[in-house]
């Protein structure tokens, strides 16, 4: 079976191409020739290219910055914690202040302790007192037999001592410090041993 051919100008009646006539350029589906769609089809290839990784390196700008105001919220969220907390400790600090110096009169009255029932009754009191303290985080120092540090404590009396051992160590509490969690918040009052080498006849 003959196609027909419905180009008169470029065949002839049998099909085979006239002479001279002009040859024709292959389309591609679009109806551009292929030559003219394989550059352009490039360079539409190209831009998406270009656009997706400039759409990319946004994403990652815009990652990273997301991550800086989180790192930043977390921080502040911190800052705040420990200054809450820095204020929390003050107050209870100030509290425990007016606690202490209920105590310091209950051992100023348990320093002649003659062992009576009122006696008894005020050192009971005392050590209430203390638990209260210790169960909030304050705690009594105890120096006596300590080397003497400055840091918690002041030196109001001295006394010569004959060994060098108990040379610069507390001999004794005439007021006792307290700290909360480490912190001094009250220093104590102490009398401290001096070690003075006797004269060599």
């Amino acid at each position: 079976m003959t196609g027909r051919v419905n180009d008169k100008r470029r065949y002839n009646p049998d099909g085979t191409p006239r002479a001279g006539a002009p040859e024709t350029d292959t389309a591609s589906p679009s109806g551009v020739p292929e030559t003219e769609a394989a550059p352009a089809q490039a360079d539409e290839v190209s831009r998406l290219q270009s656009e997706l990784e400039a759409s990319r390196r946004r994403v990652d700008e815009l990652a990273r910055g997301i991550q800086d105001v989180m790192r930043d919220r977390d921080e502040f969220k911190q800052r705040i914690q420990r200054e809450r907390d820095r204020m929390i400790e003050v107050e209870k600090g100030e509290v425990a202040k007016a606690l202490i110096e209920a105590i310091d009169e209950l051992d100023l009255s348990l320093s002649a302790d003659d062992g009576s029932p009122l006696a008894q009754g005020v050192r009971l009191i005392r050590d209430k007192l203390l638990q209260k303290l210790q169960a909030s985080g304050i705690e009594r120092l105890d120096l006596v037999g300590r080397p003497f540090d400055p840091n918690v404590a002041e030196a109001v009396d001295m006394e010569l001592v004959s060994s060098p051992a108990h040379g610069d160590r507390v001999l004794a509490v005439q007021r006792a410090g307290y700290a909360l969690r480490g912190r001094v918040i009250r220093p104590a009052r102490v009398k401290v041993g001096r070690y003075v080498e006797p004269l060599k006849a």
